[in-house]
């Protein structure tokens, strides 16, 4: 999908500037080798100890998925991937691909951390359905109980926001919030700077009418977190949903720097287009949207937490989670409560200047996907991620081949 120049957190836009390159995508997939591309497995991570390969059928399986990646790589010029797919009953493939630095070409490696971009709004809406568990909000609370300020906030419900329902602005879409990012990526934004420059616009549609993706409702989730539980956001994060599944090395960070080990990430989301360095450009403009760092270990964990709300979510609650809005201009898809469905598979993906993210779970097979990417330059229109998701689905779930967007008829884009 077409990044605009503004700072997106995205990749899910459920809207009319969404476009899927599947003639791009199938040409990606009909090479079955390639060369290039160097391939690493690191030590020193949490990922399950890996199967070793014990038929020719499986080591096959792991060459045409090795090339796929390889391809897509080659095809969209993106430097470095980390891809993790993990199916009962089959070998873990968990394998680094390319470069993590492109001027030291020092190699990507599977224990890097990683910027996850709207993969965040999983773990917020995560933790605003924490607290409908307990008791302390509900979903179809007026977001003005919690927030002052919100336009027709008397209007907007919480299942709104989570759903991207509201019909508020997108505050990425306003032209003074981008002319700053521009002329400073490292200004350190607050959430209330952010609500502003969409709260002054009027809103898009009557609250519960149509689905738009729209960051703004995501940082305002993140306030209400905070107001109700007393927390931070990166606290309440860290204590109620990271720590009890020993997510460790996943946070959302109070600056723009990232721990060691990283990749450095890359961008054409500049003034005048160019490539620049975006490994320390503050992510505080993505705040609950699209703040967090993770690695392919936690994201393994996170995957099956996110589709089945086990063990956080009462499955009550985890049944309205799955209840989905859709939109004509993402046929095949459809968007819950901070997650989407998409042939089969639920999760998120995600974008943040220099990074791109895929994680998602097949119910029907169990299988976990995780994909971290060190760019975040769109190719012919769709993102990287997508692509990704598409070549190693088609190889590895050819029944459930990973599709989102118009004109996916047979193939996918995620964003």
């Amino acid at each position: 999908m077409p990044i605009p120049t503004s700072r997106r957190t995205g990749t899910l836009r459920l809207r009319r500037n969404v476009v899927a390159s599947l003639a791009a995508a199938v040409a990606l997939l009909t090479v079955t080798s390639c060369s290039g591309g160097r391939v690493t497995e690191s030590a020193g991570t949490r990922l399950p100890t890996r199967q070793a390969t014990s038929s020719p059928t499986e080591a096959a399986t792991a060459a045409r998925l090795d090339a796929a990646v390889r391809q897509v790589m080659r095809t969209t010029g993106v430097p470095g991937a980390i891809v993790g797919l993990w199916m009962p009953g089959q070998p873990d493939y968990a394998r680094a691909f390319g470069v993590a630095d492109k001027q030291t070409r020092a190699p990507m490696t599977t224990n890097m951390n990683m910027r996850i971009g709207s993969e965040t709004k999983t773990f917020t809406v995560t933790g605003i359905l924490q607290l409908v568990d307990q008791g302390k909000l509900g979903l179809d609370d007026p977001v003005s109980r919690y927030v002052p300020g919100v336009p027709e906030g008397d209007k907007i419900t919480l299942r709104d926001l989570a759903r991207m329902q509201s019909g508020l602005f997108d505050y990425t879409k306003d032209p003074d919030f981008d002319a700053a990012v521009q002329e400073n990526p490292e200004r350190v934004f607050t959430a209330q700077e952010l609500l502003d420059y969409s709260f002054k616009h009027p809103l898009d549609f009557a609250p519960g009418t149509q689905l738009v993706y729209c960051d703004t409702n995501t940082v305002l989730l993140g306030q209400v977190l905070e107001k109700v539980s007393g927390q931070s956001i990166a606290d309440y994060l860290r204590d109620h949903v990271l720590d009890p599944l020993d997510m460790g090395r996943t946070l959302y960070p109070d600056d723009a720097q990232i721990p060691a080990p990283y990749a450095h990430g890359y961008t054409t989301q500049t003034a005048d287009g160019t490539e620049a360095d975006a490994t320390h450009w503050s992510p505080s403009d993505a705040n609950a949207a699209g703040a967090m760092i993770s690695t392919l270990a936690d994201l393994h964990t996170w995957a099956p937490v996110v589709a089945t709300g086990t063990p956080l979510i009462k499955p009550s609650t985890q049944k309205q989670r799955l209840q989905t809005a859709t939109s004509p201009d993402f046929p095949g898809a459809a968007y819950g409560l901070g997650l989407f469905t998409a042939e089969g598979w639920v999760g998120h993906n995600g974008s943040i200047p220099g990074y791109q993210s895929l994680t998602l779970y097949l119910p029907s097979k169990k299988a976990t996907m995780v994909v971290l990417l060190n760019s975040d330059k769109p190719y012919k229109g769709t993102d990287p991620s997508t692509l990704f998701g598409t070549a190693i689905t088609t190889v590895a779930t050819p029944g459930h081949v990973f599709r989102l967007g118009p004109g996916t008829s047979s193939t996918p884009s995620a964003g």
